[in-house]
């Protein structure tokens, strides 16, 4: 019989990481990252990477493990998980997926395809495209040919809308369509996937509270060490939710409540976005929709009463 595995998914501040705790702890089960921020050991707080407490209570992978100044792509997360998969099913060991980052989700499931090397003059091609074009219009060309990634790359996915007219331009085939030749790296596995979407007005008003919290626990210190580096923008870790806001505070260019303000706002806008991939890309996942840990708790158990104590 395999080893139980879960997938655990939801917006950010949404209770995941407790809930994968708490499973962790039943089931006696490892954790494995599934959000493409947390990977990145610069971003311990502004991520609300688990902390010391928490991975002393279930063994943690893919935790913090990349440095800023390396960008990790889907594909090398997949490879990363698919390792973790074969050493912990080799072990007899449950595992749990958790994190935000739907397209971590889509791979592991569905699988996602190489696609064939682009040179780098298609890539500028495409980023001179975008910025004469603009976000909407080059998005109306993207429809045309791969509507399928014209939907579901989020408003303001800049590096996303650029990649995938470069592979449909140079290729002659949608990104979408390379993606569906993938093989799951969960195929044959015995594995339920579930998500949490909360109210939303409670998780806006957790996420506020949430970035409040990371101020007094060293948002402002992590940031101002990240941008000292003076990395290439453009790298994923640069555009972690709330480094750019933070840095504009930290460079003297506003306030901190501005800052903290605008540090709220975009996590908001992130959630929202998050939630709208759970709604249109995870319909068929259960929904946990308790506001607390231990309603989330309770929801849970009623799938999996195998768990339950006593």
């Amino acid at each position: 019989m395999e080893p139980r595995i879960w997938l655990i998914a939801g917006p950010t501040a949404s209770g995941k990481s407790e809930l994968a705790l708490r499973l962790a702890e039943a089931a006696d089960a490892e954790i494995v990252n599934a959000d493409s921020m947390q990977l990145y050991r610069d971003l311990r707080v502004l991520t609300a990477r688990p902390g010391p407490t928490d991975e002393a209570r279930a063994p943690h992978h893919l935790f913090g493990i990349v440095d800023a100044a390396v960008g990790w792509s889907v594909g090398r997360w997949l490879q990363a998980a698919h390792e973790r998969l074969v050493t912990l099913g080799e072990a007899r060991r449950p595992i749990i997926f958790v994190g935000g980052t739907g397209l971590y989700f889509r791979a592991l499931i569905e699988g996602l395809a190489e696609t064939p090397p682009i040179p780098p003059e298609a890539r500028r091609a495409a980023e001179a495209d975008f910025e004469a074009l603009g976000e909407a219009a080059f998005r109306d060309r993207l429809r045309a040919a791969d509507p399928a990634a014209a939907e579901r790359i989020a408003p303001g996915d800049r590096q996303r809308l650029i990649r995938a007219w470069e592979v449909f331009a140079h290729t002659g085939t949608a990104l979408s369509e390379w993606q569906k030749t993938g093989e799951p790296a969960l195929t044959g596995h015995a594995w339920r996937a579930l998500a949490l979407s909360p109210p939303r007005d409670r998780l806006y008003a957790r996420c506020d509270a949430r970035l409040e919290a990371m101020v007094a626990q060293g948002a402002l210190e992590e940031v101002e060490a990240l941008i000292a580096r003076d990395l290439d923008p453009d790298l994923p870790a640069m555009k972690a939710v709330g480094v750019r806001e933070f840095a504009a505070f930290v460079r003297g260019e506003a306030s901190l409540s501005e800052a903290l303000a605008a540090a709220q706002q975009e996590t908001r806008r992130y959630a929202k976005r998050q939630l709208t991939w759970i709604r249109g890309q995870m319909a068929g996942w259960p929904r946990l929709t308790g506001e607390t840990a231990d309603e989330q708790w309770r929801q849970f158990l009623a799938l999996e009463p195998s768990l339950t104590p006593g």
